[in-house]
């Protein structure tokens, strides 16, 4: 089987190996000796939280900036 690496640096799974990992949605990607490894993971409810925050483009300084507001409303 081959799967191909577009220019967008995104991967299609041939339909065997993305049936045999049906429901999984994230993964943990290493690199061993030249080859990717892939291993299906869950997200801890914090891990969620992250992606969702960077996901729209909240950074560390936004988050600190906010707690440093909120903590000066007290």
């Amino acid at each position: 089987m081959l799967a191909k690496l577009t220019d967008r640096n995104i991967i299609a799974l041939p339909d065997e190996v993305a049936d045999a990992i049906k429901g999984t949605e994230y993964f943990e990607v290493t690199e061993e000796g030249g080859r990717i490894v892939l291993t299906p993971t869950q997200l801890s409810p914090l891990d969620k939280v992250r992606l969702e925050l960077e996901e729209r483009g909240v950074t560390q300084k936004d988050i600190d900036d906010a707690v440093k507001w909120a903590r000066g409303q007290l």
